[in-house]
């Protein structure tokens, strides 16, 4: 099998990319980015580097050449953004990737989306892949990613789609670097009542599903799965337990959640009438720190055969393991 792997440049990419060289039924993997770091560049006989520009047609129509699988990673992340920089990112490089992939004759698709097309500022309790979604989405992210989804649907004939929440473990470079950077700046605040439970997914149980999902049975085909540790836990014990492991600690001080919800709104209205530059915080980023958020995993443990490996507490001590040593990236 010879697999197109996009992002692979990224965080979920590389460490997919150290998976995907275990696996014996995959004999060469193309892997595409933009920017290569040398921590996230994994040497083997399987890989070939590919860079480039996922929006150039020409590019994606010689990278999906002789291809069998294309599994994409690749995507614009962010809680704030122009509409027109989503579509290009998110939805104009799906499009060339299932044109050029139809025109190659390429077998299969996997695409990397996201439970952020679930959230519609409230609790949410074991959210099933069958729930209804909100009626608006909470940022153009969301919505770039559930429309890739529905063009994958609308024109492809077998694909794989998932749907892995906060992603966390060795080479974390997004959430618990974020959080660490807000802490050190004096930004960091319990918000609400600190108690709200929440889905994180090690890095290396998302790079497993993946796996799982280039050879799915035939019931498995064409089904997008919510992908997490399946042991949910206390969001700001976790944040606690990170810092304290690297010489910090949060102030149990905690802020009401509908203040700082109301200061956010009020930042992303001033926002929107100025220079539209994404405000220092956002009703998004406030809900994922003070809302409960889990997900059911019954559908990819039934149909894809997941299992997850690794638990959030050792994805945690493996993030800080190597937080230490990578801090100054």
């Amino acid at each position: 099998m010879k697999i197109l792997l996009t992002g692979a440049t990224g965080f979920l990419g590389y460490r997919t990319l150290e998976k995907l060289i275990e696996l014996p039924n995959v004999h060469s993997i193309l892997a595409t980015g933009r920017n290569l770091l040398d921590y996230r560049k994994v040497n083997h006989d399987k890989i070939t580097y590919c860079l480039g520009d996922l929006r150039d047609q020409a590019f994606v129509n010689k990278i999906c050449r002789d291809i069998d699988v294309v599994v994409n990673t690749a995507s614009l992340s962010s809680p704030w953004g122009k509409r027109q920089e989503f579509i290009e990112a998110n939805l104009n490089t799906q499009q060339n990737l299932i044109e050029s992939a139809k025109k190659n004759g390429v077998g299969h698709f996997v695409y990397i989306s996201s439970p952020s097309i679930y959230y519609n500022g409230k609790d949410r309790w074991n959210v099933k892949e069958s729930d209804l979604l909100p009626k608006k989405f909470v940022n153009e992210y969301a919505r770039t990613k559930y429309e890739a989804e529905q063009i994958l649907v609308q024109n492809f004939n077998s694909y794989v789609i998932l749907r892995p929440r906060a992603l966390i473990g060795r080479g974390d470079s997004i959430i618990m670097p974020r959080l660490i950077n807000a802490f050190d700046q004096g930004r960091l605040k319990v918000i609400g009542n600190g108690n709200n439970i929440v889905d994180l997914t090690s890095i290396s149980n998302v790079a497993d599903a993946i796996a799982l999902s280039l050879f799915p049975s035939k019931s498995a085909l064409n089904q997008a799965y919510n992908i997490t540790n399946g042991d949910p836990v206390n969001l700001w014990q976790c944040v606690a337990k990170v810092l304290n492991q690297l010489n910090r600690e949060l102030n149990s001080k905690k802020v009401p959640f509908i203040l700082i919800d109301t200061v956010a709104r009020l930042l992303e209205i001033k926002a929107k009438l100025t220079d539209d530059k994404e405000p220092a915080i956002t009703r998004y980023g406030v809900g994922t720190l003070a809302k409960n958020f889990t997900l059911n995993i019954s559908k990819a443990k039934a149909y894809l055969g997941y299992n997850p490996r690794v638990n959030t507490s050792d994805a945690i001590d493996e993030f800080i393991n190597w937080y230490k040593t990578h801090e100054n990236l």
